[in-house]
């Protein structure tokens, strides 16, 4: 197996505001470190507030926004965590088609922390072993999905891990699936 992602492009997705800083720029490092091409892309353009948990923190500029940008123009997705972020993005019916596009596309999607609130509302677990943050484990019940409490579960190209303690492992395991996936 090679964990070289030279040539593929992952797109990012958060909200205007509210994403762990953390679970946004380990992974963004992890994907450049190992060649591959990251964008964030939100649901306005401009900038969004990234939160070191109820602190504010860093402003990241937006590379594109969904719509227009579609599933099609990229070669995997993450979601990045915080409680505010995923429950955003949930309530906008473009960004929930976003993700499921990468599902029905086949393409690898990471998630950690919170964000798989948005897989629940893309209804995209069911059958599937994920992990979260242990407050969504009736959600992520209620939609069909298997819970695990481990630091990183990998289901059928769906990565997931439950929180910033889980970084290190969430950051190989993306890499090393997203590495495997044929670029578009």
């Amino acid at each position: 197996m090679t964990e070289d992602m030279q040539g593929r492009k992952v797109a990012f997705l958060v909200a205007p505001e509210g994403v762990e800083q953390v679970e946004l720029t380990d992974p963004w490092k992890a994907v450049k470190n190992s060649g591959g091409w990251s964008e964030l892309v939100s649901i306005r353009p401009g900038t969004v507030q990234a939160f070191h948990r109820l602190d504010k923190a860093d402003n990241f500029d937006v590379d594109k926004t969904v719509p227009p940008t579609r599933a099609a123009d990229y070669d995997a997705l993450v979601l990045p965590g915080g409680v505010v972020n995923p429950d955003h993005l949930r309530q906008v019916p473009e960004a929930v088609q976003f993700v499921r596009d990468f599902f029905q596309q086949r393409k690898p999607v990471a998630a950690i922390c919170h964000a798989p609130w948005l897989l629940v509302e893309a209804d995209v677990v069911s059958g599937r072993t994920v992990t979260s943050y242990p407050s969504l484990v009736t959600d992520l019940r209620n939609a069909g999905a298997i819970w695990a409490d481990q630091e990183v579960v990998v289901d059928r190209g769906l990565i997931t891990s439950r929180g910033p303690e889980d970084l290190p492992a969430f950051c190989s395991k993306l890499v090393a699936e997203m590495s495997q996936h044929q670029p578009a």
